[in-house]
């Protein structure tokens, strides 16, 4: 989803640093602003070619001040993920520059090839993006890098659990008793640690989900090593957020079924499904707000409340 914007938006260093990376005789003709990002300001520019055709890049910066401190590191580590991904069959963009510590730019920067496709939040045709979205983050986690990314990060604790106030008292109690354990032993895994329908791009053909298929994955910021159970507990979050409960019981189940390996005991995978349920419980104002400016203005935050906790609910019932 875009909105459009005069190149006057982006900031004269900036532009003379992406201009810098062009090809002879390329310019920038036009910005559009990408929304539905959280923590980077995203455009889209539309570059202008000698012969009169044109392409298009993607710059991503880093502006809000709260985020300015990860920056650096965050775009290390997308740098490196496109250059890693550049070798696979995995549809990501392609790194042009990067200026992580804004040594050129107004702001850390990256700039990318632009992806076809579009984000896909409507509950329509949900069913065969679940398949199409386990077969790829299947294939995520078969990418063998010959250097390690840092291990994953998990922020949230026991004690930083934000109960909503429509929530199930005891369900919440119980699942917030399970990470106070320790983590359980994994095999690891190359994660993207932020897959989610919202940075993955498709290009449906047709009306219907008929011809199908997945275009691009975005936001490689979080790439990190670490058990693929949290991949899938993330999307499955997200799934249940914002088409319901049974949809992020559902993509587990399909990952599985396209070949990927999760946790083998019941336990452990409950683990990692409930550790980053609750994460979103600190966070569902900013992560509502995107999904509504992206058309689902369904999705308020109450809504999204009461989706969470029925998925924290539908976890912790014994009876699946």
């Amino acid at each position: 989803m875009t909105n459009h914007d005069d190149a006057a938006s982006v900031l004269p260093l900036t532009l003379a640093w992406v201009s810098r990376h062009l090809e002879v005789g390329e310019r920038i003709v036009r910005t559009e602003v990408l929304l539905g990002g959280i923590t980077a300001q995203m455009r889209r520019l539309t570059i202008g070619r000698p012969d009169g055709s044109t392409r298009a890049l993607v710059l991503r910066s880093f502006v809000d001040p709260f985020y300015l401190g990860h920056a650096e590191d965050w775009l290390n580590r997308e740098a490196d993920a496109l250059s890693l991904l550049t070798r696979t069959d995995v549809p990501a963009p392609e790194l042009v520059a990067v200026d992580p510590t804004a040594t050129h730019c107004g702001y850390p920067s990256l700039l990318m090839t632009h992806l076809a496709g579009r984000t896909v939040l409507h509950d329509e045709g949900v069913e065969t993006r679940v398949l199409l979205l386990a077969r790829q983050l299947v294939a995520i986690h078969a990418v063998r890098p010959t250097e390690r990314p840092r291990k994953y990060a998990t922020l949230t604790t026991a004690d930083t659990v934000v109960t909503p106030t429509v929530a199930d008292a005891a369900a919440w109690a119980a699942a917030i008793d399970v990470i106070r354990k320790p983590a359980p032993p994994y095999e690891g895994r190359f994660l993207h640690r932020d897959f989610q329908p919202g940075n993955v791009l498709f290009d449906l053909p047709a009306p219907g989900p008929a011809g199908a298929r997945i275009t691009g994955v975005v936001d490689w910021a979080g790439t990190s090593w670490g058990p693929a159970d949290l991949d899938v507990a993330h999307c499955a979050t997200n799934l249940a957020l914002l088409h319901g409960p049974t949809w992020g019981r559902r993509f587990a189940q399909a990952y599985e079924e396209a070949g990927g390996v999760l946790a083998a005991a019941a336990s452990e995978r409950l683990y990692w499904q409930v550790r980053d349920a609750l994460a979103c419980s600190e966070e569902v104002r900013s992560v509502a707000q995107p999904w509504r400016e992206a058309g689902r203005t369904d999705l308020t935050t109450r809504v999204v409340e009461q989706r969470l906790d029925a998925y924290v609910t539908a976890l912790m019932d014994p009876s699946g």
